[in-house]
């Protein structure tokens, strides 16, 4: 499972690279204590202890010194590695941390490579493999509902669901080896009669807790589709909805010829927002462009918003939109509601985009488009794919007795589910899978 390389001694910034208030320089690993002692001088009688944060100066090789800062060593195994941990905490910039890693890296330290940090503590036992996989997932979050699912992977849900799961099918495994050990003992058919609906909940259990909508929601966000003939006010509701002048609001139809984009978090809830063409039949070349890439932004989005001018009675393209518009997932805009009404649609929320009356409405009814369940155990496609395939599995061996097969047959299928689910925790791993899941993370975490 290691490489030849993973003893060494690493360092990395971990901090965003640019100017900044601070910069955290992490080193892991045997020479850390070393580099400590090499690179950093405490000011006054500071005494050196592990977990002690010290203030000083540190040094390169020559004795010049790069920077007044902050340094504390934290000795393994109580450090996010389990092995010797050294931070410095200098002034932001990019010439100071790159200093002090040129100094580390004098001393023999090499650069760390893409969540190197974080495998390490999943190779040294401190976070099994889910949990090291919510380290980045909490780092990317982009809103609360994703910061709170990527917390809970972190604090051990995954695994404690997981592990549940898999004492289960131990236990029926076991069930399996007494009968087949002790024949005279345990009817065979009483034993199927036992494992047969017990393998089905189980299955049932771990399908029952994937949800790729809600996975894929939280990951990259709900996406929603503005769409309308021109001049009905599109952009100008994409804007009150950002609360930022994001596109272009013109009288002039076709203005909007591409796809423009923004998000906004509502109630925890990363939303993507894309103002499309307006649609109509007349249309020049790029204009029509647009209209293609529209149709095909609308056919991808969680909710379409069919955005109509409620001031003009419906043109024939309105009722077009309402018609290829009618089996997506809809809500029908009538903008313009500072204006006479000249017409009502009955379920159709109306607003205007120009005053601002609705949006708030609007915004509540995203939130709650948008919203997913809080108390879903299995959040990540990866983990997702696994045990759907434990759940085939476990109902291959409950197809298997029901059909009258031999014990010892069901055994093999209970066995494969069980490897299966411990793919998720990282308990049956290899290094391409590592490889996979690391290359993800950034340098220094």
């Amino acid at each position: 499972m290691q490489t030849a390389y993973e003893n060494d001694t690493i360092a990395a910034l971990a901090t965003p690279p640019g100017q900044g208030g601070i910069a955290i320089v992490r080193v892991s690993g045997e020479r850390a204590r070393a580099c400590f002692d090499a690179l950093f001088r405490a000011a006054g009688n500071q005494t050196v202890e592990s977990h002690r944060l010290l203030y000083g100066h540190v040094y390169d090789g020559s004795g010049q010194m790069i920077d007044e800062c902050m340094a504390v060593l934290m000795l393994a195994p109580r450090s996010y590695t389990r092995e010797d941990v050294l931070e410095f905490q200098a002034h932001g910039g990019e010439q100071v941390a790159s200093q002090i890693l040129s100094a580390l890296y004098a001393l023999g330290v090499r650069p760390a490579e893409p969540g190197e940090f974080t495998r390490r503590a999943f190779l040294n036992g401190r976070v099994d493999l889910s949990r090291a996989e919510a380290v980045m997932r909490l780092i990317a979050a982009q809103g609360e509902q994703s910061a709170r699912a990527a917390l809970r992977q972190l604090t051990g849900g995954v695994s404690a669901f997981v592990r549940d799961i898999q004492e289960q099918v131990i236990a029926l495994t076991a069930g399996v080896a007494a009968a087949l050990d002790y024949p005279e003992e345990i009817d065979e058919e009483e034993a199927a009669a036992d494992i047969v609906p017990k393998a089905r909940r189980l299955a049932e259990k771990l399908l029952s807790a994937c949800d790729e909508r809600a996975a894929r929601l939280l990951e990259s966000g709900f996406e929603t589709a503005l769409c309308g003939r021109p001049n009905v006010g599109k952009s100008s509701l994409l804007n009150a909805l950002l609360g930022e002048d994001r596109a272009i609001v013109t009288d002039i139809p076709g203005t909007t010829r591409d796809v423009v984009r923004g998000s906004v978090i509502l109630d925890g809830m990363r939303v993507n927002l894309s103002d499309t063409a307006g649609i109509r039949d007349q249309a020049e070349t790029v204009e029509a462009i647009g209209v293609e890439r529209a149709r095909k932004a609308m056919q991808g989005a969680d909710l379409v918003l069919l955005v109509l001018d409620g001031s003009q009675p419906l043109t024939a393209e309105d009722e077009r939109l309402l018609a290829d518009t009618e089996t997506m997932p809809r809500e029908v805009i009538l903008n313009k509601a500072d204006r006479s009404a000249a017409f009502d649609m009955p379920g159709a929320l109306r607003l205007s985009a120009r005053t601002g009356q609705g949006i708030g409405e609007l915004r509540a009814l995203l939130a709650q488009k948008a919203r997913v369940r809080g108390d879903l155990p299995l959040t990540s496609a990866r983990h997702m794919l696994l045990a759907r395939r434990a759940a085939a599995q476990l109902n291959g061996a409950a197809d298997a007795l029901s059909g009258g097969a031999a014990l010892d047959l069901a055994a093999v299928d209970l066995h494969e589910a069980l490897q299966t689910l411990g793919e998720i925790t990282g308990e049956r791993v290899d290094e391409k899978l590592l490889d996979s899941v690391f290359s993800q993370f950034c340098v220094g975490k």
